[in-house]
Formats: structure tokens, sequence, C-alpha cells
């Protein structure tokens, strides 16, 4: 693949009030650095899976068809995953080619180097990032991984003052966390200036793939 192009597990049209204001197309890509213990997603590190090769450019021009509609409602485009912040330079190229009155919306980890951060935080309209849980000990025996660039990303947003487009997901994690775990991680976040919260809970689902 060139830089330019990107590994997608699918591309779901005509979404209302899940991924952003409107209707919204959520574009999912291949990839991730977590490995949860409860993923929606498995085939997003499934190496058998068959995935579908994109440019930023025919990712648009199969979106294209709900441009009406995007236009319309206030809603536009939604990366997900996977881990969609590590497609960065895709994201951004698409950015600068798709009708800049949609909206471009990022479901995150925020668990990537900063760098990828700082290239899209200029123009995206809303972060809905999944935090799991401001716990390091909680984060890494859920996910595998440690939660060191999230809070780094976390202080990039805040000292760029976007709060206010970000929504985080606080999930409540069967035998991982608990009530408490969530209003700790509330407070911590609320210290950085963020408020938007939707806290819910995860049904058990095992992944399928280690």
């Amino acid at each position: 693949m060139t830089c330019t192009e990107a590994k997608f597990i699918g591309v779901n049209r005509h979404r209302i009030g899940r991924d952003g204001d409107g209707v919204t197309t959520l574009a999912c890509f291949y990839g991730c650095p977590l490995r949860c213990h409860y993923c929606l997603n498995p085939q997003c590190f499934d190496s058998n899976y068959k995935c579908r090769v994109l440019t930023p450019e025919t990712l648009l021009a199969e979106v294209m068809i709900d441009d009406l509609y995007f236009q319309a409602t206030g809603g536009g485009v939604t990366f997900g995953g996977g881990e969609p912040c590590l497609q960065s330079r895709f994201i951004e190229e698409f950015r600068r080619i798709s009708n800049p009155v949609w909206k471009i919306n990022i479901e995150t980890s925020l668990n990537v180097a900063t760098e990828h951060i700082e290239r899209v935080a200029g123009f995206v309209h809303q972060f809905i990032i999944d935090i799991k849980d401001m716990d390091e000990s909680v984060y890494k025996a859920y996910t595998s991984v440690d939660n060191e660039r999230i809070l780094e990303n976390l202080r990039y947003l805040s000292q760029l003052g976007l709060q206010d487009k970000c929504r985080i997901r606080l999930p409540l994690i069967p035998d991982y966390n608990t009530h408490g775990h969530i209003e700790t991680s509330k407070k911590m976040l609320a210290g950085l200036g963020f408020s938007d919260f939707d806290v819910f809970e995860y049904k058990r689902r095992k992944r399928a793939v280690r």
C-alpha cells in the first residue's frame, strides 16, 4: 500500500445519533494497538481478515452519495476502527478533498503517538474517546498495554482548549472496574477540563483473536 492507502474493515452508512451530529457514515480502519478482553471488532487485528483497501479518493467517491444528508443534518464522516488515529495522514488527506461543511469525527482510544493527534486536531469536529479507565492497573489488565500515551494526549488536547470537542466514554467493564473507578476517572478528567462523559456498561463478549 502507498501512504495514502489504508485497510478498512467496513464502511457503514446512515447512522443517526451514534457517532456524532446528524447523519454519519462510520468508516472503520483495520489495525489497533490494544487487545481488549471484550473487543467488539476483533477482525481489526485478525491477520486472516479480508480488508478493503481504499484511498481517500475512493472513500470520498463512496460516501458522496450521502452528501445531501450530511449537509441537511449537520453530519459527516466518523472514522473508527480499530484505531483511526494511526491513519492520521489518510484522514488529513480525506479532510482536504472532502466537502468542507461535512463534520469529521474520530472514535479513538488516544493510545497513539501525539504526532497523530497534532495532525488532525485542527479540523476534527468531535473526538469520541474510549478511555476504558484512568487507573493504569485496570487499563493494562483489560487492554494488555499501558495508558501513558493516553495521558499525554489528554493533556495535549486540554492545552489546546479542545475539551468541548471531546466526548469521553467511561465504561463499567465487568470483572475489571467498578462504579468507584468510574467516579475517580471522572474527577481526574474534570481536573483537565473535560466534562462530557458517556457512562455505560459493557456486555460480556470475549475476544476471538489474541
